[in-house]
Order: structure tokens, then C-alpha cells, then sequence
């Protein structure tokens, strides 16, 4: 790490510092400006609480050289990681994008979930999305039909052969939601509930993780990192919009450079949530073209067969239509790039 000092630092300020670090076998290279000073300390840093150094007298800056996320970082792992989520699909490297795709909300009408499952199998999903466990804002809204809604889940991929991914949201439900799904997904609100990372951490099924609405990309990383370091490597990373000034045309606000920044640093796979980073069925399709564009994994999209009459996220769900229009587009799209690649 790279110890700033400020212009105004003594000697003994600078000196200070040296024996902190010293003490915890750090090694030291001082580099004396002629308006400040840099300690270059070499060592391990989860020895020490950067916060901990700003503290100190004199002291003007901590900046970190490695990242805090040594298991999901490029400095631990170069390649790319590829998970295998099951009936042959696999997601990251150089796979083509997984296609995630259903209902906001499992709902009492089973045969509505059927409808859109076998609709989005058709169209080439790969994955039926949908929640059995539901996290909301009022306490009045439709909360989701729990174990049932996992029972109909779990139908559903008996009778079209979709992989299912659906959220936990309690620790306690962690077994419970892995026995029925084959993909668990950490919503956004719950990033940093680190008992929930720490208990899917310890299961052997692949995890979708959602960025926080407020939640930085190396917070993001943090939390993949909180997963890998309880045991669980199969991680995939959920962009799905941050909170923005402008909630009036959109939701959220798509951070689609998160893409390329996360693979820039991290391994692990990064899909796209167009829904839930717009808010509005118009854009879904373009923000979807634009994930493909910049490199994403895969897409999780919100369909309904009747989503006006939804229990949950109508807005912002398609049609089955307007699904398998989009599919036709992306599936050009997709040749388009990957002819672009192979002939580079």
C-alpha cells in the first residue's frame, strides 16, 4: 500500500508510521518529495485496517495497489471462469450469452407460469426466472407464495426443461430455495447481507449476485468475495441499475461500463437485468442489444404471460411477443458479434 503523508508531516509523524508498519513485518520504501513524503509499505495488507493509518498524525492518504477481492480478482484467477449451471449450460468465457427469463413473481395462476415457460423455452431462454420469495418496499404488496411457488417452479422445469433460478432471501431459507432451484439469485437489497452471502456461500449451487442500488463495483466484488471465501466459487455477477437523479423515465440508471470494467478486474461472469435497471418495457430490447454489445454473459429479463395484470413489476415485464421479437434481434445481433470476433 502507498501511505501518503501530508506536505506539513514531521519527521516523527513519518516516523510513526514507519514503526506501525515495520512492526507488522512490512516492508518500507521512503520516498522523501520536495513537497511530500510516500511510505511504500510491502506486505500483507489484511494485517492491517487502512482506516486505521488515516487516523494517524500527518497521515494524508491510504491508497491500496491490490484490490481487497483476492478470490474474484484477475490477480488470483487470469482466465475467465465458466460455470456449469446444469442440462449442459454454461455461462462465462466464451460461451454464448445465457438467456434468463419469466415472471417477476410466481403467482397462484399456474398455468400462467407454464404459459410463459414453455413461451420463453421456445424462444431460446435458457433459465425461468421467477420469484417465489418476494422482497418489497410496502408490506402490502404481494409477498410471493413461498414453498408453493417453489413447488411450481420446479414443475415448470419438469415439463419444459428450463434450469430455474429464483431468490433467497433469508438465511434460514438457504436449503429450503437450494433443494428446489438450480440457480439461487441475492437480490439487490440484500448485497450486503453478509449471513445470507456467508450460507449460500456454503452450498454447491451456482449463485446470482444483484449489485446494491447504491452499491459501488468494488462493493459489488466484496460481496462475490464474501461467497468465494465461504467455500461457494460459482458466482455470477447481476447488474442491475443504480440509483440515478432522473426516477421519472427510468427506474434505475443501467451502469452498462460496469461490464467491462468488473471483466477487467474479475473473473467471474457478469449478466445484465434490463428490467430492473429501466423500469420500462420499451427499452428493454435496446438495453438488452447493448449488454450483448459491451460484453455481457447473459441477460435476465422479466416476461409475463399478461403482464398488465402482473402481481409484481407489470411495467416492466414483456409480452411473450414482444420476448420472442427480441430474441429474433438479439439472435442476429449475436451473429453479427460473434462474426466480428472470429474474423479479428
Amino acid at each position: 500500500m502507498i501511505i501518503v503523508m501530508e506536505p506539513m508531516a514531521t519527521e516523527e509523524d513519518i516516523q510513526r508510521v514507519v514503526r506501525k508498519m515495520e512492526s507488522l513485518d512490512f516492508k518500507i520504501i521512503l520516498n522523501r518529495g520536495d513537497v511530500m513524503t510516500v511510505v511504500a509499505a510491502i506486505g500483507d495488507k489484511k494485517l492491517i485496517d487502512p482506516s486505521s493509518l488515516a487516523s494517524m498524525e500527518g497521515v494524508r492518504e491510504i491508497k491500496l495497489i491490490q484490490e481487497p477481492f483476492k478470490l474474484a480478482s484477475r490477480e488470483s484467477q487470469k482466465a475467465d471462469t465458466v460455470i456449469d449451471l446444469g442440462f449442459g449450460v454454461r455461462i462465462g468465457g466464451n460461451n454464448p450469452p445465457v438467456i434468463m427469463a419469466g415472471p417477476c413473481s410466481v403467482e397462484d395462476n399456474k398455468d400462467g407460469l407454464l404459459k410463459t415457460a414453455h413461451a420463453v423455452k421456445a424462444a431460446g431462454a435458457k433459465v425461468l426466472r421467477g420469484g417465489a420469495f418476494k422482497p418489497r418496499t410496502s408490506p402490502y404488496d404481494f409477498q410471493g407464495l413461498e414453498e408453493l411457488g417453489l413447488k411450481y417452479l420446479a414443475e415448470a422445469r419438469e415439463k419444459t426443461g428450463l434450469l430455474v433460478a429464483t431468490e433467497v432471501m433469508d438465511s434460514q431459507d438457504v436449503d429450503l430455495v437450494a433443494d428446489y432451484a438450480d440457480i439461487v439469485q441475492i437480490g439487490a437489497r440484500n448485497m450486503q447481507n453478509f449471513k445470507l452471502l456467508k450460507a449460500v456461500g456454503k452450498i454447491n449451487k451456482p449463485v446470482i449476485l444483484k449489485r446494491g442500488a447504491a452499491a459501488t463495483v468494488r462493493e459489488f466484488l466484496l460481496a462475490a468475495e464474501h461467497i468465494m471465501h465461504n467455500g461457494n466459487s460459482n458466482v455470477i455477477l447481476c447488474e442491475r441499475g443504480i440509483m440515478g437523479v432522473d426516477t421519472h423515465f427510468t427506474r434505475n440508471t443501467l451502469d452498462l461500463l460496469a461490464v467491462p470494467v468488473i471483466k477487467k478486474y474479475s473473473h467471474l461472469p457478469v449478466i445484465i437485468d434490463p428490467s430492473h435497471g429501466t423500469g420500462r418495457r420499451y427499452l428493454i430490447a435496446p438495453a438488452s442489444k447493448a449488454a450483448l454489445v459491451i460484453g455481457a454473459n447473459g441477460l435476465m429479463i422479466e416476461v409475463h404471460h399478461d403482464p398488465d395484470n402482473a402481481y409484481s413489476d407489470g411495467a416492466q415485464s414483456l409480452t411473450i411477443e414482444q420476448f420472442n421479437t427480441m430474441m429474433q434481434e438479439l439472435k442476429e445481433l449475436e451473429n453479427v458479434i460473434y462474426k466480428t470476433q472470429t474474423t479479428k
